[in-house]
């Protein structure tokens, strides 16, 4: 085994311990925050397969992780108040199950990141990065005008949606399940990373040229690798309004973007498990030093200044070296 996979296993078991510790403690605000990292870490897991693998910069990531949001948000809506979704030509009715919701925010997500990035996959460079900062922004200005689902106040769930044979209402409950996900999701991407898409999607960003003499596509593989990419991170979504009962505009800010793309960033482009290590620091962070200063932010950006300058690879490239392991 490589110091990289001992330091997943390390990463993966300090996120598990915390909550279990604070379980044990009776500090369900300890639970809660742990279960923000591993949603923010789902959503990263989901941008660095764009950003890490394919190189795509995407400023619009935030649109996939509300639209998960709204999709999870809309369907227990219609359930908590037993108004059909649709009465016409067929009924559809809303749910609260989480086993129903979750594909429906994948799907949503999934089309939604299809739609855009055949579109934005026409430019590259900056043009890439201003197109899907564009889609981005319809989509939080479009919610915002929403009315019927809250507009700019956003909508609130009474109860959290059902899992077979869990109180969801459980903090350590709840954790578990999003740990699950995480798990799951971090597996499929190891295999994805390391299937012969993966390679190809890492030789087309290194150089298109090659690829294309060896018969590959490259518009088809960032096609579907930015597909799959909003896929997951509107997987995040659904749990990250489900988390807080309530899902708003602001899940679809670029700011939400940024923050996406700071845990990838910190944690290490390209790591597997690098944007878990950053969506863990960037908690701890804000939690620590939000309580030094209001303006902790100016900290955070220091930090991550630090981080590019020096750390090229993230917390993982510090930790592991130059070496790219994915086991």
């Amino acid at each position: 085994m490589t110091r990289e996979s001992y330091l997943n296993i390390v990463l993966m078991g300090l996120l598990l311990a915390v909550p279990l510790a604070a379980w044990a403690l009776d500090e369900p605000f300890i639970i809660t925050l742990t279960t923000r990292a591993v949603i923010f870490a789902i959503a990263g897991v989901g941008l660095n397969l764009a950003l890490g693998f394919g190189g795509l910069v995407s400023f619009g990531h935030a649109a996939f992780f509300g639209l998960g949001g709204y999709a999870m948000g809309i369907l227990a809506y219609h359930a908590q108040t037993y108004t059909p979704l649709m009465d016409w030509p067929f009924v559809i009715e809303g749910t609260k199950s989480m086993l129903v919701i979750w594909p429906v925010a994948i799907v949503v997500s999934g089309l939604a990141a299809l739609a855009i990035g055949a579109l934005s996959l026409r430019t590259s460079g900056v043009y890439f990065i201003m197109i899907t900062l564009a889609f981005g922004q319809m989509f939080f200005y479009f919610t915002i005008s929403w009315s019927a689902y809250g507009g700019e106040d956003g909508l609130s769930i009474y109860v959290r949606n059902s899992f077979p044979g869990l109180n969801t209402m459980d903090p350590i409950q709840f954790f578990a399940i999003c740990y699950g996900v995480l798990v799951l999701v971090l597996a499929g991407m190891h295999r994805l990373a390391n299937a012969s898409f993966g390679l190809a999607l890492r030789a087309g960003r290194q150089n298109e040229e090659r690829l294309q003499a060896v018969g590959q596509v490259p518009y088809r593989l960032y096609l579907t690798a930015f597909a799959v990419s909003g896929a997951i991170t509107g997987l995040a979504g659904a749990l990250f309004a489900d988390l807080n009962r309530f899902v708003s505009p602001s899940m679809l800010s670029w700011q939400t973007s940024g923050e996406i793309m700071v845990f990838v960033i910190l944690g290490g482009v390209g790591r597997v498990y690098g944007p878990v290590a950053g969506a863990a620091l960037f908690i701890l962070l804000e939690h620590t030093l939000g309580g030094l200063s209001p303006y902790w932010h100016v900290y955070l950006g220091a930090i991550l200044l630090g981080v590019v300058l020096f750390a090229r690879g993230g917390i993982f490239g510090l930790l592991a070296g130059r070496e790219v392991a994915h086991d």
